[in-house]
């Protein structure tokens, strides 16, 4: 067989490899984010009863408000078309996070860099499985 088709043909191998696990690991940031969405959504007396102190008034309306910007936040990043306006502003959500933790003097590396890890692993995975993303990004 001719050599640049071997090559070719491990490209795409190593291509569909990345997308893959892009996509996994895509879902997990997803999966992550839709269940905290989804808890402020539906039982946000059970977030704030659930939750440390982190200087946040005790209101259901504005923990669903914050539920509903997530939302939107991921069903933008889900949309390809939208994809990297949603992850630009999820990270903004995930800092947010990380500065309330911080505020709250929450355990480091726990629950404050939780959202950098979270963070991490969204553009990882959109990094892997979009090749626009890593054409910016380099």
């Amino acid at each position: 067989m001719n050599a640049s088709i071997l090559d070719r043909r491990h490209a795409t191998a190593r291509d569909t490899r990345a997308t893959w696990a892009g996509r996994v690991l895509s879902g997990l940031s997803v999966l992550f984010l839709s269940a905290d969405a989804a808890g402020k959504l539906i039982a946000p007396h059970a977030m704030i009863a659930y939750s440390p102190p982190l200087g946040l008034p005790a209101d259901p309306s504005l923990y669903r408000l914050i539920g509903a910007v997530l939302a939107v936040c991921i069903g933008l990043h889900l949309w390809r078309r939208t994809a990297i306006l949603g992850a630009i502003l999820l990270t903004g959500f995930l800092g947010g996070a990380i500065a309330v933790n911080l505020r709250a003097e929450m355990p480091l590396f726990g629950n404050t860099l939780f959202g950098l890890y979270l963070g991490i692993l969204l553009w990882a995975g959109f990094w892997l499985r979009d090749a626009r993303v890593r054409s910016l990004v380099g």
